[in-house]
């Protein structure tokens, strides 16, 4: 069963647990592309929240990788393009910062740099964890005009209609600058 309505998930505000101001700093100065842009900031907090949200609702999610990857896997893009690199460049950046900005064993660091190094790739075979940062970044397709597939997401929750509806009108909503 899939725990929770998603309706009672839409007022649902989730504080950052791993994310520290030390952190965002550093990844505020090290992306390279618009803060407010189609990768940046809003994007990364668009992704944070649903990556929670599936991880409440996936048994053996691990949400601390779901909170860092949402903030990693775009931060080291070259360009809002084509740019096929730029999960492993993030991936690397993820075990450099590991010990010095957040700290994660060793199965939950490898687990945040597949998600990070495939995340672009389209795969949906992963670990729960890796799944749910997947599909947390998928369901933010709609700020760039795709509506997110459900047979192209991993998880039972975030392909549940509900889910998908709320998560594509947050990801459609436009911020003022």
């Amino acid at each position: 069963m899939l725990g929770r309505s998603p309706a009672s998930e839409s007022n649902h505000v989730h504080t950052p647990r791993t994310i520290s101001t030390p952190l965002l700093d550093f990844l505020r100065a090290e992306f390279q592309l618009d803060w407010r842009g189609i990768h940046g900031v809003s994007h990364w907090s668009r992704v944070h929240r649903n990556g929670l949200d599936i991880a409440e609702h996936e048994e053996g999610a691990n949400p601390r990788v779901v909170e860092l990857f949402a903030f990693l896997h775009d931060v080291r893009r070259h360009n809002d393009g084509y740019d096929p690199e730029h999960g492993a460049r993030s991936a690397e950046l993820a075990r450099e910062l590991n010990g010095q900005l957040f700290t994660l064993d060793a199965a939950e660091l490898k687990l945040l740099e597949t998600a990070c190094r495939e995340h672009s790739d389209g795969h949906r075979k992963a670990d729960i964890t890796v799944q749910a940062c997947w599909d947390a970044d998928r369901l933010d397709l709609g700020r760039v005009g795709i509506r997110p597939d459900p047979a192209r997401l991993c998880t039972d929750w975030a392909r549940n209609p509900s889910v998908l509806a709320a998560a594509y009108e947050r990801s459609t909503q436009r911020r003022s600058r």
